[in-house]
């Protein structure tokens, strides 16, 4: 049953940090400090997993939305969000895209393998199924909140309420 395991691991189930608990309760003030010797926020990393969220989300809805000329382009450039609201509105469309990769994952069959048209030359040198798309979005995901976590840790705000391991 892939399609069970990727939605488990949409939320970070098994040997991975849950999802939503990682963001869902970072206060303002955390979401947006730096670390020494990382490049981004919290509120930057969950930002740019809601671009390229979204970006795929559009894709597997057979829209072409334009392709990033660059990196930078899907961070936002600024560390902190600029009010609590919007560090909260980024919350939940976090949430909210996560709950919309969820019902795709779970749509079937017939569904989850329709191909995915590219939006940049690298796309035909891969999978691209609505799967494939799924599950590389999935690993971005996990690997940014690899991040938050640690990021979390090294701000004395670990655990999540939602739990997490203490190492």
């Amino acid at each position: 049953m892939p399609e069970r395991a990727l939605i488990e691991l949409l939320y970070g189930r098994g040997a991975h940090a849950n999802t939503r608990a990682c963001v869902e309760d970072v206060p303002f003030d955390v979401a947006g400090r730096l670390a020494d010797g990382f490049p981004h926020s919290i509120w930057q990393l969950v930002s740019h997993m809601n671009f390229w969220m979204a970006y795929e989300l559009k894709r597997i809805g057979k829209q072409q939305p334009p392709y990033p000329t660059h990196a930078s382009d899907s961070w936002p450039t600024h560390a902190q969000p600029v009010s609590n609201r919007d560090w909260q509105q980024a919350v939940g469309r976090f949430c909210a895209l996560l709950a919309e990769l969820e019902q795709l994952a779970g749509s079937g069959t017939d569904t989850l393998v329709q191909e995915v048209s590219p939006t940049h030359p690298d796309h035909t040198k891969h999978a691209s199924t609505v799967t494939a798309v799924l599950w590389q979005t999935l690993v971005h995901n996990s690997y940014h909140t690899g991040q938050i976590a640690m990021l979390r840790r090294v701000f004395g705000a670990w655990p999540p309420e939602g739990g997490g391991d203490t190492w």
